[in-house]
């Protein structure tokens, strides 16, 4: 009888103990999806972020992450987003345009003269509107990122003055500013997933394409392109969106881990970010393409042909809101 005992209390012990080093039975298992390849600061954000939130929530929450186009491209993420396949997604603001068209009002040309100011805007006021507006299309804002100034490549001519962009045949983001922007210079503006763009342009389907520094060398672009401008024609934010529905079924601890763990996960990509670029910058160049100014002339020239694409957006969207983007931004 003693041994029974002992024996009885000596699996409670043990069953106990195992109980301490099991996953929780109320864990959730969260699906995070990206665009951006492994190296890219995006990536990594999300790599802090799932271990802040596995962290914050004792293991209550998992986060599986799927970076680099491993569940499809951009759109295909977005619209997962938005069934709810996928908890959350990690790309460019261009791709939620077609959902929340306000979003091409931090899209508009020349809108932004340093990251600094861009990065205000989407914290303020601007950014709250935003959130507002995805809200009712079934997302919940988690943040703003920076992906950087945009600069067009190609491979037929150097571009040094609107008469070089004339003709060229360049893939766009599905952004209708950005469309709009193009044919104002005269180009043939294509838009196309970004999954679908280094075949495109080695094939000569397009003679080039405009992106930021970073994403043109971790993607390699430079291998099928020529000429490198530092046109930074738009400035481009990395955002971060989740299912509404499906945010909302956390519990309030949860949701908050989420939140402030993107939080800090987007304050060290925007630094991060913003350290780097002269280096991805520099790397195109050793790589061999090659790289012209843009002279403040050209610039200007640049800005006065896209001028009219402002009332083509206030005819689109809430010209306040427009109105509200240009005011800030110049502050």
């Amino acid at each position: 009888m003693k041994f029974r005992r002992t024996l009885l209390l000596s699996l409670t012990i043990m069953l106990g103990m195992a109980s301490l080093h099991a996953p929780s039975s109320a864990q959730q298992r969260l699906r995070v999806a990206g665009n951006f390849p492994n190296d890219h600061t995006a990536s990594k954000m999300m790599e802090i972020f799932k271990k802040e939130v596995e962290a914050k929530t004792n293991g209550e929450l998992q986060i599986d992450l799927f970076p680099n186009m491993q569940l499809g491209g951009a759109s295909e993420n977005v619209d997962q987003v938005r069934s709810g396949t996928v908890f959350a997604v990690v790309t460019s603001i261009a791709y939620f345009s077609r959902i929340v068209p306000e979003f091409e009002a931090v899209s508009l040309p020349f809108l932004f003269s340093n990251r600094d100011t861009a990065l205000r805007v989407m914290d303020g006021p601007v950014g709250q509107q935003f959130d507002a507006l995805l809200a009712k299309k079934g997302f919940i804002g988690l943040g703003y990122g920076e992906l950087g100034f945009r600069n067009i490549t190609n491979n037929v001519r150097p571009i040094t003055s609107v008469e070089d962009i004339k003709g060229l045949k360049i893939r766009l983001q599905p952004n209708e500013v950005h469309m709009q922007t193009f044919r104002a210079l005269g180009a043939n503006p294509v838009a196309m997933d970004i999954k679908e763009v280094y075949s495109a342009m080695q094939q000569g389907v397009l003679d080039g394409h405009e992106n930021p520094y970073n994403i043109i060398a971790s993607r390699r672009f430079n291998e099928v392109q020529i000429y490198l401008s530092d046109s930074g024609h738009f400035y481009d934010f990395i955002m971060a969106a989740a299912n509404k529905r499906l945010f909302e079924k956390l519990t309030k601890p949860q949701q908050k881990a989420v939140l402030d763990s993107m939080k800090d996960a987007m304050a060290w990509q925007r630094a991060e970010a913003a350290k780097i670029d002269d280096g991805w910058k520099q790397k195109l160049i050793d790589s061999g393409m090659k790289f012209t100014a843009i002279s403040p002339e050209a610039r200007t020239q640049f800005r006065n042909s896209t001028s009219g694409v402002v009332d083509g957006l206030k005819k689109r969207i809430d010209p306040g809101l427009v109105d509200v983007v240009i005011i800030e931004s110049t502050k």
